[in-house]
C-alpha cells in the first residue's frame, strides 16, 4: 500500500513538473493515473493522497492533455461514490467544474460533460438511498448539491463567452438529468424547479439564430436540443395547473420580445415559437394564436432580407404540423411559398419554401384519394428535393431540409418508388445521416419508415367500408404501389444500397436528437428489413443485430417491442452465437422475454418462444439467464394456449429449459401437473407437439429417475401413449419413446414388471430385431434389463 502512495505522489510530481512538458514520461503518468482511478481502491488512494487539490492544479494549467487526464481521473473518483463526489465539488467548486463545459476544445468539453453526468448519477443515487455514502458515512443532503449543479448549468446556457459545443453539452446534461426516468416515480419537483428557474434561459437558446451569429454562440444542433429539453419538461408535468404555468411563462417570454423590441425582437419571438412547435407543440400552437404572431410570419415571408425570410418560412413549415392549420396555410400561404420557391435567388430560402409545399402536399398522409395538389406535382417536388440532396456544394444544414421534404413526400407511393430507384439520392441520404448535423436523424428515419411501409396499418373491415360509402363518408384508399409485392422490392433495394450500416451509425449517436420516437421509427424499419428470412443474413452481416439491442432496451413501449420482435426473427433463423458474439448474447434474453407478456400479439409470443428455444439449447449459463428473467411461468402458461403453434413452441422451449436443475426441481415437486401435461402431450395428434413433449419426457426421466415412478400415477393412459410412440412411423418419436421406456425399466423392477406384462414386450422384441440404430439399441437395452431382473428369459438362440 505504501508503494502505491509513493507511485501516486510520483505521478503528480511528473505531471506538475513544467520541465517534463510534452514528454513521453508525462503521457505515461497521466494514463497510469486514469487507469488507477478506474478501480475503487485506486480511486480511494488518489482521493486520500490530496488528489483532488492536485487535480485542480492540473486543470488550472490549461493544457489539453493534462485537463483531459484530470477530468478522466475525477470520473473514477466520483463514480458511484456520493461522499467523494460532494467532497470533490466542495474543493473544485461547482461553478468551476461547470465552466469547463464552455471551453473551445471539444474533447475537454465532452470529458467535462461525462464527469458531470457521473457526479449527477452519484448524487441522485444518494437522494434515493437516504443521504448515505457508499462507505456508510452520513453526509449532507445531496438534493441541495443537485440543485446547485443544475442551477449552474442553466446559468451557463445564457453566458456570452461559452462555446456552441459547450452549450449543447449543457442541454444534453439537462435532458438526461432533470425529467423523471419513469412516470411511476411521483416526484417531479426537479422539473417544476427548472421550469421556474430556467425556462426563459432555455427559450433564449431556442430563439437564437446560427446565421448571422448573435450574442449567444450556437451550433446547428442547439435549437433542436432546446426543443427536446422543452418537450421532456412539458411531458414530465402531471396536472393542468402545471401545464398552464408552463404556457404562461412561454407566452410572457414571447410577448416581451414581440411587442417591445422592434423587428429584431419579432424575429427572436418567431424563432422561439418555431422551437416550441418542434418540441412541446401544444405550447407552440398556443403561442401562434397570440395576437399578431401568425400575421407577422406571413408578412415576413415577403421580406427582402434573407435572415427574416429564413425565420418566417421555417415557422410556417412547423406551423403546418396541425391539420387544421395546414388547411388554413394551404388556403392562404401556398401562393406565397410558390412565389418564394420560384423567385428567390437564395437556395436556402427556396429549399425551405419547397419543404413547406411538401408538407402541405402530404397533408392527406397515405390516403391515395386525398390529393392536395394536382397530379404529378408531388413527383416534381420530390425530384427537386432529390436534386438538392445530391448536391454536395450545398451545406449539410440546407441539405437537411431536402430530407425533411422527402420525409413528407414519401407518403406518396409513386415518390417512394422513384426514390429507391435513385441510388445517388439514397447514398447521399445515408451519408447525411452520418454527418455532424444530427437534427436530420428524425427526417431520415421517417423517410425510411414510409419507404418500407413499416407504420401501423390496419386493413379496414369491408362491411364498414360499404357502410361508410352508403353514408357518404370519406373512405381512405391504399395506393396500388403500396401492395406487399412493391414493399418487398423496395426493401431489397434499400438493403442493397447499405441501409443497415447507415441505421447502425444512427443508433450509435450520442445525442439528445436520437429521441425515443426516433428510436421507435428505426425499430420499425429494422422489423420491416428482417421480415423475409432470406434478408436476415444481410442485416446481421452489416451489424443489424448489434444495433437492435439498444433499441430493444430503451425507448417507447412500441419501439422496444418492434426491436425485440426483430431480434427474435434473427435469433430464430441465424446462429445466435454468431449473430450476437461474446457477452452480447446474454443481453438478447430480456427483450425476448418481454415479448411473452399478454399485451403482445400471438405472432410475437410465438417468435419469442422459438428464439428462447434456440438460446436455451446453447448453454447452461443462458438457461440460467432465462430463468433469472422469470420466463418459466410465462412459458408454462403458453403450454396451455389454444393455438397449436404457440402451444408447440412453448413445449419445445420447456423441453430445452428442462436441462436446468431448477426446472427439473419444478417437475419433481409434489402437487403439480407439469409431468402429467408432458405425458398427455406425448399422445396428441400433432406430431411436432408429440416430438417436443416426448423429448422433454426422455430428458427428465434420464436426469431424474424418481420421475419414472410418477408417470403411471399421472394418467391411466400412460401405457397406451408410450406404446403409440414406439409404434409411430417417425424414427424420432420411436427413439424418444424407447429412451423413456428404458429409463423407466432402469428406474425400478416394479415398473419394468408392469411394462413386460403388457404388449410392450412384444413391441420391444420387434424393435430390437430391426436394423441397427438408436431405437434398436434402446429396445435391446430394455429387454436386457428385464432379463437381468428375471422378468423374462432369453430364447434358446440367446436373443
Amino acid at each position: 500500500m505504501s508503494s502505491t502512495d509513493a507511485k501516486v505522489e510520483q505521478m503528480f510530481q511528473i505531471l506538475l513538473d513544467p520541465q517534463e512538458k510534452g514528454t513521453e514520461k508525462k503521457q505515461k503518468a497521466s494514463q497510469n493515473l486514469v487507469v488507477l482511478a478506474r478501480e475503487d481502491a485506486g480511486a480511494e488512494k488518489i482521493f486520500r493522497s490530496n488528489g483532488v487539490q492536485l487535480l485542480q492544479r492540473l486543470l488550472d494549467t490549461g493544457e489539453t492533455d493534462l485537463m483531459l487526464a484530470a477530468l478522466r481521473t475525477l470520473v473514477g473518483i466520483c463514480s458511484e461514490h456520493q461522499s467523494r463526489t460532494v467532497a470533490t465539488l466542495s474543493v473544485l467548486g461547482t461553478r468551476r467544474v461547470v465552466s469547463i463545459l464552455g471551453v473551445e476544445n471539444q474533447a475537454v468539453s465532452l470529458a467535462a460533460c461525462h464527469l458531470l453526468q457521473v457526479m449527477f448519477d452519484a448524487l441522485k443515487e444518494g437522494v434515493k438511498k437516504g443521504f448515505r455514502g457508499k462507505e456508510g458515512a452520513i453526509i449532507v443532503d445531496p438534493s441541495r448539491e443537485l440543485k446547485v449543479l443544475i442551477s449552474n448549468l442553466l446559468e451557463l446556457l445564457t453566458e456570452v463567452g461559452v462555446s456552441g459545443q459547450g452549450r449543447d453539452n449543457a442541454l444534453t446534461l439537462l435532458i438526461k438529468m432533470v425529467p423523471r426516468k419513469s412516470f411511476k416515480d411521483p416526484n417531479n419537483s426537479l422539473t417544476l424547479w427548472v421550469i421556474d428557474q430556467g425556462l426563459k434561459k432555455i427559450l433564449e437558446v431556442g430563439g437564437s439564430v446560427l446565421e448571422p451569429p448573435g450574442e449567444l454562440r450556437v451550433t446547428a444542433n442547439s435549437r433542436m436540443s432546446a426543443s427536446i429539453l422543452l418537450s421532456k419538461l412539458f411531458d414530465d408535468l402531471k396536472c393542468d395547473a402545471e401545464r398552464e404555468n408552463f404556457h404562461r411563462l412561454c407566452e410572457n417570454y414571447i410577448k416581451s420580445w414581440f411587442e417591445d423590441q422592434g423587428m429584431a425582437g419579432k424575429l427572436r419571438a418567431i424563432q422561439t415559437v418555431s422551437c416550441l412547435l418542434q418540441g412541446p407543440c401544444d405550447a407552440g400552437n398556443r403561442a401562434l394564436e397570440l395576437n399578431g404572431v401568425m400575421e407577422s410570419v406571413i408578412a415576413l415571408c415577403a421580406s427582402e432580407r434573407e435572415e427574416e425570410q429564413l425565420v418566417a418560412v421555417e415557422a410556417l413549415i412547423h406551423a403546418a404540423g396541425k391539420a387544421k392549420r395546414a388547411s388554413f396555410i394551404t388556403a392562404n400561404g401556398v401562393s406565397l411559398l410558390k412565389d418564394l420557391y420560384k423567385r428567390s435567388e437564395k437556395d436556402s430560402i427556396r429549399i425551405r419554401a419547397l419543404v413547406g409545399l411538401c408538407k402541405l402536399g402530404s397533408a392527406g398522409g397515405t390516403d391515395f384519394s386525398m390529393k392536395q395538389f394536382a397530379e404529378g406535382s408531388t413527383l416534381k417536388l420530390a425530384k427537386q428535393c432529390r436534386k438538392w440532396l445530391c448536391n454536395e456544394q450545398i451545406d449539410a444544414g440546407t441539405r437537411r431540409w431536402a430530407v425533411e421534404g422527402l420525409a413528407y413526400l414519401t407518403f406518396d407511393a409513386d415518390v417512394k418508388e422513384e426514390f429507391v430507384e435513385d441510388e445517388a439520392a439514397l447514398k447521399a441520404l445515408f451519408q447525411l445521416s452520418r454527418a455532424e448535423e444530427r437534427s436530420v436523424l428524425f427526417a431520415v428515419a421517417s423517410a425510411l419508415v414510409n419507404c418500407t411501409n413499416s407504420y401501423d396499418y390496419e386493413e379496414p373491415d369491408p362491411k364498414m367500408v360499404e357502410l361508410a360509402k352508403y353514408a357518404k363518408q370519406h373512405v381512405p384508399e391504399q395506393h396500388p404501389k403500396d401492395k406487399q409485392s412493391f414493399v418487398r422490392a423496395r426493401v431489397k433495394k434499400l438493403l442493397a444500397a447499405g441501409v443497415v450500416s447507415a441505421m447502425t451509425c444512427m443508433v450509435k449517436t450520442e445525442s439528445p436528437v436520437l429521441t425515443n420516437s426516433c428510436r421507435e421509427l428505426l425499430s420499425r424499419v429494422f422489423l420491416a428489413l428482417v421480415e423475409e428470412a432470406e434478408d436476415r443474413g444481410t442485416v446481421v452481416a452489416q451489424g443489424g443485430g448489434k444495433a437492435l439491442l439498444p433499441l430493444a432496451l430503451e425507448g417507447t413501449d412500441v419501439g422496444q417491442t418492434k426491436a425485440a420482435q426483430a431480434l427474435a426473427k434473427l435469433t430464430i433463423t441465424s446462429n445466435p452465437e454468431m449473430t450476437f458474439p461474446g457477452e452480447r448474447i446474454y443481453e438478447v434474453v430480456r427483450p425476448l422475454v418481454s415479448l411473452l407478456h399478454l399485451n403482445c400479439s400471438g405472432l410475437q409470443n410465438f417468435e419469442a418462444l422459438m428464439a428462447l428455444t434456440n438460446l436455451a439449447g446453447i448453454s447452461e449459463r443462458l438457461r440460467q439467464k432465462i430463468l433469472k428473467e422469470k420466463a418459466v411461468p410465462m412459458v408454462e402458461g403458453y403450454m396451455f394456449e389454444e393455438h397449436e403453434m404457440i402451444r408447440r413452441a412453448a413445449t419445445e422451449c420447456m423441453c430445452n429449459l428442462a436441462m436446468s436443475q431448477e426446472v427439473q426441481d419444478l417437475f419433481e415437486a409434489e402437487g403439480n401437473d407439469r409431468l402429467k401435461l408432458l405425458v398427455l402431450y406425448s399422445g396428441e395428434d400433432d406430431e411436432l407437439l408429440r416430438r417436443a413433449a416426448a423429448g422433454g419426457l426422455a430428458m427428465l426421466t434420464s436426469m431424474r429417475p424418481s420421475l419414472c415412478s410418477r408417470i403411471p400415477q399421472v394418467t391411466t393412459h400412460w401405457l397406451e401413449i408410450l406404446q403409440a410412440l414406439l409404434l409411430s412411423p417417425s424414427q424420432e418419436l420411436q427413439h424418444r419413446g424407447a429412451v423413456v421406456v428404458l429409463n423407466m425399466v432402469e428406474a425400478s423392477r416394479e415398473i419394468a414388471s408392469t411394462l413386460m406384462e403388457s404388449e410392450m414386450l412384444e413391441i420391444l422384441s420387434v424393435l430390437a430385431k430391426s436394423k441397427e440404430g438408436p431405437v434398436t439399441t434402446a429396445a435391446a437395452a430394455c429387454l436386457g434389463k428385464a432379463v437381468e431382473y428375471g422378468l423374462i428369459k432369453p430364447n434358446q438362440d440367446g436373443e
